[in-house]
């Protein structure tokens, strides 16, 4: 929900964050507790791996790289946001990227280096973000992303029943 919220913020042309929309967002995040928080970070590196699949797939359809033609231009948008993204995380997020174009849980791939902190947060969030907006470009669809997950949690809860 988070990353369509951001989705639809860019697309309908206003400029930055709303206010009222952080203040939701930061007391959800306070109302989680710390088990919450992990479900939250788990969640977001699902995105990231779900997104990676979905693009490492188109790419190899027309037999390319999808490290070579995604990674690049996430690594350029990470570091033009300095504000939120401080420069020491964008190599964790090129990596957790990879780790997710190659197949492996970005959320174990992580774990053999610890606990998130809380400086890696905004910049997970802006590496889902950035990938969801690149799906979206990339089918000229701007739900795409929000629409793909949104089916498999679907098909996920009707195999569950």
């Amino acid at each position: 929900m988070l990353i369509d919220s951001r989705l639809r913020t860019v697309y309908g042309g206003r400029g930055g964050s709303d206010p009222e929309q952080e203040q939701l967002v930061e007391q959800l995040l306070t109302s989680l507790g710390p088990e919450g928080i992990d479900d939250v970070l788990d969640g977001t590196c699902t995105l990231i791996y779900l997104y990676m699949k979905w693009l490492r797939e188109a790419h190899e359809a027309h037999e390319k790289d999808v490290v070579e033609y995604v990674l690049p231009t996430l690594v350029t948008s990470l570091t033009m946001l300095p504000g939120s993204v401080p420069p020491e995380a964008v190599p964790t997020m090129a990596g957790l990227a990879i780790a997710a174009a190659t197949g492996l849980s970005p959320t174990l791939w992580r774990k053999q280096y610890g606990d998130w902190t809380e400086a890696e947060l905004t910049p997970l969030e802006a590496t889902a973000f950035l990938l969801a907006e690149h799906i979206n470009r990339v089918t000229d669809d701007q739900n795409f992303a929000t629409r793909m997950i949104t089916e498999a949690l679907t098909q996920v809860e009707s195999g569950a029943e």
